[in-house]
């Protein structure tokens, strides 16, 4: 579901047998992520981010007033998520906009399991785009498993790696690396635009077939 100015996806995903649901990059629009999340009667028990950009954590202050949900982020990414008055001068976001951010529960790391009912989805530390991003894998959801890069991977490119303490040759070892050799079917859906596959982008990503 794309939100904000800069059209981040968030993501929820929801066990339809306890109701139980997990927020990805709640970047803005609270209403509107609330407006889904009762549509379907779901009880949001946490909410994870791949990276703490403010298009990405723009609405977990007010999201986590709301449902009182667990806020989940990479320890190397809390500079950023405190940093977000710096952050929404730099792109000239109105500084009304920007709550204080609520405190952090959990950090995440290699191999956090992200769980809410029987959804179960696994943590992959892929630095580069920030130190902090992260990749969620939900093996059992569609029939090929997804994928949550966030700014990492995008359809046809990758994340930009010139903002605070970006690396472009740590962002590509990563998607080599832990991304990649996941299997090609399955699906990607990343922190902006549309989705993809594995198989695709490992084929015409100009930035990984070189």
């Amino acid at each position: 579901m794309p939100v904000g100015v800069f059209q981040c996806n968030c993501i929820i995903l929801g066990d339809p047998q306890t109701l139980e649901a997990i927020v990805i990059d709640p970047g803005s629009e609270t209403e509107k992520i609330m407006k889904k999340v009762r549509a379907h009667g779901l009880k949001v028990k946490e909410i994870v981010h791949t990276h703490t950009h403010i298009d990405h954590i723009g609405s977990t202050t007010a999201l986590q007033k709301e449902t009182n949900a667990r806020v989940a982020l990479h320890r190397e990414d809390l500079p950023l998520y405190e940093n977000r008055t710096e952050q929404a001068k730099f792109l000239r976001i109105p500084l009304p906009v920007v709550e204080k951010p609520v405190g952090v529960d959990e950090f995440l790391v290699d191999g956090y399991a992200i769980r809410a009912g029987g959804l179960e989805g696994q943590t992959l530390h892929t630095p580069g785009h920030t130190p902090g991003s992260c990749t969620f894998y939900f093996p059992k959801v569609a029939e090929t498993g997804i994928l949550f890069p966030g700014d990492t991977l995008f359809a046809g490119s990758i994340g930009r790696t010139d903002l605070w303490k970006g690396d472009y040759d740590q962002e590509i070892n990563s998607i080599k690396k832990k991304l990649l050799p996941l299997g090609d079917d399955i699906i990607v859906i990343p922190g902006h635009g549309s989705k993809t596959t594995i198989g695709f982008e490992k084929k015409n990503n100009p930035f990984l077939i070189h």
